[in-house]
């Protein structure tokens, strides 16, 4: 039973992460937490499984095609969601643009691929306990792009845009940086890291349009309890989360599980709003 609620856990605590991060992209360039992460994550595992499953293409090209996709839904969200917004006096609207957008790519979804969990094909030669791929695919994904956007970020040019954009965009805008096309730029990562989220996490969500909600809430989680911005504290975040999970899942199930994982998340919020990595907020009095 440990080792399950470990391995379970770590994998699917993984995914959650990779959500929290794309939240984090999204949010660090635009100041807009977009609601389209769980509907990228959910993209991710059926284009996945349409590309290699259904029309039998190489897993590799499957793999590149969904990335791809996730990236042009990044940039079809900033342009028409988020962008408009923008130049709103009632900026807040964005929570119902990018809702709206989500949901109706969940009910196109829907439609055009069905309402029921379809497995999604391995990509590997079958293996058992840890060496299965639905528990270290996952665990892989999120280390590649957690030490992937630490390069971007500290020793790339763009990425230090990204930080001056996520910092005082205002600022950036005087300097001369193209804010409007880092915006762009930062949307369409972070539709890469939410298909990639959805991609790796399908050998254990399956193919199924469901699964747009889950990851929107249990998304959110790791970004709360690690603070908003904070890419590792998403990590630390998600891997605690699907850790407490598994291991409600074991010990009470159903739907109690559900209630025991919020009712942390508010004491933990409670105790400390700021999340466990971020930096508390000074205020003027």
């Amino acid at each position: 039973m440990f080792q399950s609620i470990v391995s379970y856990g770590l994998a699917v605590g993984a995914v959650y992460a990779l959500i929290g991060i794309t939240y984090n992209v999204m949010y660090s360039a635009s100041r807009v937490f977009s609601f389209t992460a769980g509907m990228l994550g959910m993209l991710g595992g059926v284009l996945g499984a349409l590309f290699i499953q259904r029309m039998d293409m190489n897993p590799v090209l499957g793999f590149v095609l969904v990335l791809a996709c996730g990236a042009g839904l990044g940039l079809v969200t900033e342009i028409l969601t988020v962008r408009p917004v923008l130049k709103s006096i009632e900026q807040h609207l964005y929570v119902l643009s990018t809702l709206a957008f989500a949901l109706m790519i969940q009910q196109v979804t829907a439609i055009e691929w069905g309402t029921e969990a379809q497995p999604f094909p391995p990509l590997f030669p079958p293996a058992e306990g840890w060496l299965d791929q639905k528990f270290w695919l996952p665990l892989l994904a999120c280390a590649v792009t957690i030490g992937g956007l630490e390069f971007l970020y500290r020793h790339t040019l763009i990425g230090r845009a990204f930080l001056a954009i996520a910092e005082d965009n205002y600022a950036a805008r005087a300097l001369g940086l193209p804010e409007t096309r880092l915006r762009l730029a930062s949307f369409a990562l972070a539709g890469v890291i939410g298909t990639l989220a959805g991609f790796t996490g399908a050998q254990m969500l399956l193919a199924f349009f469901g699964n747009q909600s889950i990851l929107n809430f249990y998304g959110f989680v790791p970004v709360a309890l690690g603070g908003m911005g904070s890419n590792r504290g998403a990590l630390i975040g998600g891997l605690a989360l699907g850790l407490f999970q598994q291991a409600a899942n074991f010990l009470v199930g159903g739907i109690f599980a559900a209630v025991a994982v919020f009712a942390v998340f508010i004491v933990v919020l409670l105790v400390r709003p700021e999340g466990l990595a971020g930096a508390a907020t000074a205020r003027r009095v």
